[in-house]
């Protein structure tokens, strides 16, 4: 028992300890946490997040190029993060997308509060 409550005691840190950070909590927050895990849980998508985050932004063609899938596939994983909202697209003839940082601080904190 003493073991138990000393891994507790580790982990984690009594209400009084915690810092004074406003976490978000709610069914809106539940919904859009697992809008966004959604949109990430498949690793191309995970990839191609990084991919962005490491450029200012990319065309389409310029992400295929990089990944062994067909444009099909990847416009489809692109359309799924912009549905998301953590990818963006600038319009005109060749689309390009970049991340959208101020969703991936806001997933963050949903994952943080949970």
């Amino acid at each position: 028992m003493s073991k138990q409550k000393t891994l507790q005691d580790s982990c984690c840190l009594p209400e009084e300890g915690r810092p004074g950070v406003l976490l978000p909590s709610g069914p809106e927050a539940d919904e859009q946490l697992a809008a966004f895990a959604k949109a990430i849980a498949h690793p191309v998508r995970v990839q191609i997040l990084r991919m962005l985050a490491r450029k200012d932004a990319r065309q389409c063609c310029q992400i295929v190029d990089e990944l062994p899938l067909a444009q099909s596939t990847v416009s489809e994983h692109l359309r799924i993060l912009r549905a998301a909202g953590l990818v963006q697209s600038r319009g005109g003839p060749r689309v390009g997308y970049c991340i959208v940082p101020e969703a991936l601080r806001r997933f963050k904190g949903l994952l943080d509060a949970v």
